[in-house]
């Protein structure tokens, strides 16, 4: 077991934290505060491969590994959380359409989806079925050539700014196996978008409801075939829990290296305040816990990349792992920032903001323990 990255992997970490430290956090309190998604980054992110990370090369993507793409995440987390998010939800979507769609499907899209023309969004969630997502209502019936979907998303992230949106919807009533996948592109008919959530965090990313309403969609925009899409959504967001525990990884980096350089110059009582016992004590923990979360996070990607048996907890395990610690790193460091960690003029109230939905997307931690306990009762 190696726990040092390849040449390759420190040169793709390199090229990430340059784009990151460059064309995020010089903007990243802006963003949140005009709540703003700025589409030229994808465009450029795309340029880097970064919009097709792990999706295979045949349509444009990089076709990295898991672990690959949890070292590229983490770095540009750390510019800025929000777009860094948006940017897995699309990778994940931009893969599902090409390992499970049909030739055709994945020849409309993925090409302009890798090359950052068209960004994606992933749409399970409904207003009646959060957690227990084998219970949504969202239908898709087939007419002819044709298949209509009635039903709401909500808590949408990119809804009204992706150009298409992978829909898991209802083509029959056999619970978790009556759940279909498709593709469904902004400006068909019967497609419109909620207002935008008034949020805490995430706040440069618009999120909202998606309504179908006898939305209209070619038949050949299913992904897969009729009943595969919950299996198709789960294996989605096993990537996806890894991908959101890096945010917080890069969110808690950052949190961290603002708050060495800040309790160095601080001075009270007449030394610095990393002088402390206390304050030592606290960053010691911080760091602590950021490094135990970055090691599961990567051991956890790096089981998936070998398509192990209990992959899916070790995904499970991480993630809840990773948020709730890194989101308590984050919420220390603005305790040692004392009252300026409480202000918008330094980065680490939006940090905390931002980290906190972690907990509770890709998952809630509450049943990612109910994925992990389920996993050790089968063994």
């Amino acid at each position: 077991m190696d726990f040092q990255l390849t040449e390759e992997q420190t040169l793709i970490q390199d090229m990430a934290r340059q784009f990151s430290d460059t064309e995020l956090a010089p903007q990243s309190s802006k963003w949140d505060e005009e709540k703003f998604l700025d589409r030229d980054v994808f465009k450029k992110a795309a340029e880097l491969g970064f919009c097709g990370i792990y999706t295979g090369e045949e349509h444009g993507g990089t076709a990295l590994s898991r672990l690959d793409s949890a070292i590229v995440f983490e770095q540009l987390a750390r510019g800025d959380v929000s777009h860094t998010a948006m940017l897995t939800i699309h990778n994940m979507a931009t893969w599902m359409i090409d390992r499970y769609g049909s030739d055709e499907l994945r020849a409309k899209y993925v090409p302009k989806l890798t090359a950052g023309e068209m960004i994606a969004s992933y749409c399970l969630t409904e207003p009646g079925a959060g957690s227990d997502a084998a219970s949504l209502k969202t239908k898709a019936v087939k007419d002819g050539d044709e298949y209509v979907l009635n039903g709401t998303k909500t808590f949408i992230s990119g809804a009204g700014w992706s150009d298409i949106y992978v829909v898991m919807a209802r083509t029959s009533e056999d619970g978790a196996r009556g759940v279909s996948t498709f593709v469904v592109e902004k400006g068909m008919d019967g497609l419109s978008f909620g207002a935008n959530e008034k949020k805490m965090g995430w706040n440069a990313q618009p999120t909202a409801e998606v309504i179908m309403q006898d939305c209209r969609i070619p038949a050949e925009n299913r992904v897969g075939g009729e009943g595969e899409g919950f299996k198709f959504a789960m294996s989605g967001l096993d990537g996806g829990r890894i991908n959101i525990g890096c945010c917080s990884l890069g969110g808690a980096q950052k949190a961290m290296d603002t708050t060495l350089d800040y309790t160095k110059d601080r001075k009270q009582f007449g030394k610095s305040i990393s002088d402390f016992q206390n304050t030592q004590f606290m960053l010691a923990d911080m760091a602590t816990k950021l490094e135990a979360s970055r090691v599961m996070i990567y051991r956890a990607a790096d089981m998936l990349d070998k398509n192990l048996p209990n992959a899916g907890a070790a995904c499970a395990m991480a993630k809840r792992f990773a948020t709730d610690n890194c989101s308590e790193i984050a919420n220390d460091a603005l305790q040692l920032h004392g009252g300026y960690g409480y202000l918008k003029d330094y980065p680490i109230e939006q940090i905390v903001r931002d980290l906190r939905v972690h907990q509770i997307l890709e998952g809630t931690n509450q049943v990612m323990r109910m994925i992990v306990s389920r996993s050790l009762l089968r063994q």
